[in-house]
């Protein structure tokens, strides 16, 4: 299981927070100046830019990942471990608290991270070389398989509930409580100063703050409090990573997930269709008639090839004051009296779970039909969950908000054939229907998305609600309807549905035909919306998703007619035809080209002579008023303790090599699309071919060989993309077409000198020199306009073998011509630079008579490309 790109976006800025940390030293100072340079300054007065750094925990880094529902987080959390410990220094033991809100969760999460065979686990093994281990509190306070030296090996996650560490029974309270099996620990990383007063060292507490810890909170929303603030400082950790799909105030967002990704990436079902009905009985008619309508087409698809799918009704039952369990025991016989096996019907409550030990997911499992009241707790889903039917009093708004969450993921994470299973369906009869609507968008909005992902219907008339709303001249509240109504006013005789009728002849329902039509028009709207957003740099729809916090800058009126029809050409390979896409191209990236790319048989000549020491540790210094932050500071060579060298180098050569490419691969990080085991095969061949003093200057100096080993493999991958690109080029699999736009605004974060000509009305940052190149083209008279393309995310990339060439300038002039401007200082002639001048001159020998690229520098010329002047001279002629 690979991270999907959504995903993989969310660990690189975390990864850039953390090269920020490393920079700027202070927490604050370093989120700050992160989020300034992507969207500019704070301005308190209109709101704009990204509210400064929130100091909640004063010793450790405290940082917010926002994902909606089913965006994975979990998995992302697994990833994001390995991104910060290669941040902290090896001798720093890797401790995580996985806290959770819910028992039930916990189980969960225990029993994924634990499973071998679960994705999530698989995951953890590959990036801390399966030296992971789980546990239990109880496990903990009982040293099972826990003490120093495994400590010392491994990643080890304790997963916590809140409660845990609240102390509410006797049973938390045992985590500060002295326990004789965790002594050995107090001799080996407990001081004082991290010592928690009035609690004994041999407490799981102390034991577990003496190790500074990385913690996860999962479904952080619920982690605000100050109860909850005291709960996270109780442990002492370095880092805070929170996870939520609705940050609070108090959150210090470093990356978040805009919930069209998630469609995108087939992980959510959306829109939510929304079906007014004229009363309750026809809820259930359309439920029951909607749920064969899409058996029968999940079972078309899986004969045609596709995947086992038993789509499933949940019936919010209307709840009753002091008899709750009659109104759902009596909706499940009304379903039985309609011939529904009572095997395919199950209650899930707070007091009764007929879902224990059912496998939804299984061909063996018959459950067609969940009957819930008001909320099931998040931890519960499952993506069979398609239609959520109410039943609760229609003279009330329906309240649905805890609930949805349950049907909006996608079964297989994959497209399915059939529109209809691409989307999922809410069915009411509520007599305040914009009521209802504000409690589904606040139950999208719980869950991460927002009004935009919903489309209602409602057949009510007026008449009808007026009808329910007044009982004998009297307007009913919805404690008055449930007293009214001693029996539910459901007519199960008007129900036109015979479940033993095969479904293919079961007669038509006219509500079901109608929620069809409406979920084919906009499932085709969703997916045009997907694809002109495939065609966005990914920082421009997170930027939307943040509304009003992002400065933006318009377009020049003077030059808004100019640009308007120009596309930028880019480059797109030939794909087999898929319906899907239509035209048989999709946009070209480094991921095809490098498919049989098998870094493991590369050469390994590297020349290590020239290292520079270049260690970094995570360091708790004094920051003044008594508060702590988490500082990264350089560590001197003399600073490393040599026992854990001569640790290391006496193992048998084969487990040595094996450990310290696997500390190298943690520096290296993910390089996708290169697979992980190619990379670790790489690496150990190149240690296997080092003595024994060359393996310990590896030891001391980590930072600097992985730099010159990740600069190898870029180096060959770039070079086998080339070449490989080239001979797609000749065969006519890759071509140019028309696809990049100018946006209507930009964020260009930082902003640059006003110089005449510009596109927009403020352009991005600019070095001097890329000043001095562009106020001397801007000037010449042939020039209309001049935009200072921004970088990776945002701005115009010329894609192909490379991934990230940006040219620093667009230029137009006033024949209509486009002109790129790479420009280099004259100490960059290298490697990387000749490869993005090749690229940028097959880019202009593709894209057309209207475009050209410069390469420039000031005095200094490599072949292919030009000085400042030269380049001047030749754009002054088109």
């Amino acid at each position: 299981m690979e991270l999907k790109p959504y995903q993989q976006k969310v660990i690189l800025d975390l990864d850039a927070f953390l090269g920020y940390l490393q920079k700027y030293k202070k927490t604050d100072r370093a989120f700050n100046q992160f989020w300034e340079d992507r969207i500019g300054p704070y301005n308190p007065l209109v709101g704009q830019g990204m509210e400064p750094y929130k100091n909640t925990i004063a010793n450790a880094a405290h940082v917010c990942i926002k994902v909606p529902t089913a965006g994975g987080k979990t998995f992302i959390a697994c990833n994001a471990l390995h991104t910060i410990f290669s941040h902290y220094p090896d001798l720093m033991p890797k401790m995580v608290v996985w806290l959770v809100p819910w028992s039930n969760l916990l189980g969960q999460t225990v029993a994924n991270l634990s499973n071998p065979d679960h994705p999530y686990r698989q995951k953890l093994n590959s990036l801390f070389n399966h030296r992971v281990a789980v546990y239990e509190q109880k496990d903990l306070r009982q040293a099972a398989g826990f003490n120093p030296a495994v400590v010392k090996e491994q990643l080890s996650i304790l997963v916590m509930s809140f409660a845990s560490l609240r102390a509410r029974n006797k049973e938390d309270r045992k985590v500060y409580q002295e326990n004789g099996y965790l002594a050995p620990f107090a001799s080996q990383y407990v001081t004082r100063a991290d010592l928690m007063d009035d609690v004994d060292e041999t407490a799981l507490i102390n034991v577990i703050r003496t190790m500074q810890p990385v913690v996860v909170v999962d479904e952080s929303h619920n982690a605000e409090s100050a109860l909850s603030v005291d709960m996270l400082k109780a442990l002492n950790p370095s880092f805070v990573l929170d996870l939520t799909a609705t940050p609070k105030n108090n959150s210090n967002i470093i990356s978040l997930v805009p919930a069209i990704e998630l469609k995108k990436e087939n992980m959510v079902k959306l829109p939510v269709i929304v079906y007014n009905h004229h009363d309750k009985t026809q809820v259930i008619s359309s439920a029951l008639h909607l749920q064969r309508k899409l058996e029968l087409l999940a079972t078309e698809q899986e004969q045609k090839g596709g995947p086992y799918i038993r789509p499933i009704v949940l019936f919010q039952a209307q709840p009753r004051t002091g008899e709750e369990n009659v109104s759902y025991e009596r909706l499940k016989q009304q379903l039985l009296q309609l011939g529904i096996p009572e095997n395919q019907v199950k209650i899930k409550t707070a007091t009764l779970d007929e879902l224990k030990g059912e496998d939804l997911l299984s061909r063996k499992c018959a459950v067609r039909y969940i009957i819930t009241v008001n909320a099931l707790k998040e931890g519960w889903d499952c993506p069979f969950a398609y239609v959520l039917a109410s039943l609760a009093d229609k003279s009330s708004a329906v309240d649905v908000e805890q609930i949805l969450g349950r049907v909006l993921r996608q079964p297989y994470v994959r497209k399915q054939s059939a529109p209809l299973l691409n989307v999922s369906y809410v069915l009411t009869a509520s007599a305040k229907f914009n009521d209802t609507l504000q409690n589904i968008v606040k139950g999208l909005q719980s869950a991460g998305f927002s009004s935009r992902d919903y489309r209602e219907v409602d057949l009510m008339t007026e008449r009808e609600e007026q009808a329910l709303r007044y009982s004998n001249g009297k307007q009913l509240t919805p404690d008055l309807a449930m007293d009214a109504h001693e029996e539910p006013d459901i007519d199960i005789g008007s129900i036109s549905f015979n479940h033993d009728l095969p479904g293919d002849i079961l007669a038509e329902d006219k509500v079901v035909a109608d929620i069809q039509a409406i979920a084919d028009e906009q499932a085709k709207a969703m997916e045009q919306v997907i694809s002109r957003q495939k065609l966005q740099p990914a920082d421009d729809r997170i930027f939307e998703e943040m509304g009003d916090k992002v400065k933006r800058y318009r377009m020049s009126e003077l030059h808004r007619d100019t640009v308007a029809d120009i596309k930028l050409p880019q480059f797109h390979l030939h794909v087999p035809q898929n319906t899907l896409f239509g035209t048989g191209l999709e946009l070209l990236s480094q991921e095809p080209l490098l498919r049989n790319f098998k870094l493991s048989s590369e050469d390994i000549k590297i020349d290590f002579e020239q290292i520079a020491s270049d260690l970094y540790r995570v360091d708790i210094e004094e920051t003044g008023y008594s508060q702590y932050d988490a500082r990264f500071t350089r560590i001197e060579e003399a600073m490393i303790k040599e026992p854990v060298v001569t640790y290391i180098l006496s193992k048998p050569q084969e487990n040595r090599v094996k450990d310290i490419a696997h500390q190298l691969i943690r520096i290296i990080g993910d390089m996708y699309p290169i697979p992980d085991q190619e990379i670790r095969i790489y690496i150990e061949r190149i240690l296997g071919s080092l003595d024994a003093e060359q393996l310990q200057d590896i030891l001391l100096r980590k930072q600097s060989y992985a730099d010159k080993i990740k600069l190898k493999i870029k180096q060959h991958a770039d070079a086998y993309a080339e070449e490989r690109f080239n001979d797609l080029i000749k065969i006519g699999k890759v071509v140019t077409q028309p696809a990049w736009h100018f946006s209507e605004m930009i964020v260009p974060g930082i902003t640059g000198a006003s110089i005449s000509k510009s596109l927009y009305e403020r352009e991005g940052a600019m070095n001097d020199f890329e000043t001095s190149v562009i106020e001397t083209i801007s000037a010449l008279p042939n020039i209309s306009f001049w935009h200072r393309n921004l970088g990776r995310g945002k701005g115009f990339c010329i894609n192909g073998y490379q991934s990230n060439h940006y040219p620093d300038f667009i230029v137009g002039t006033r024949l209509g011509r486009i002109v790129l401007i790479e420009t280099k200082g004259d100490d960059r002639d290298n490697s990387d630079s000749q490869a993005k001048c090749r690229l940028g001159n097959k880019w202009e020998e593709l894209a057309g008579d209207s475009f050209r690229y410069f390469m420039v520098f000031n005095q200094k010329q490599l072949a292919g490309a030009y000085t400042k002047d030269r380049a001047r001279e030749l754009i002054r002629e088109l």
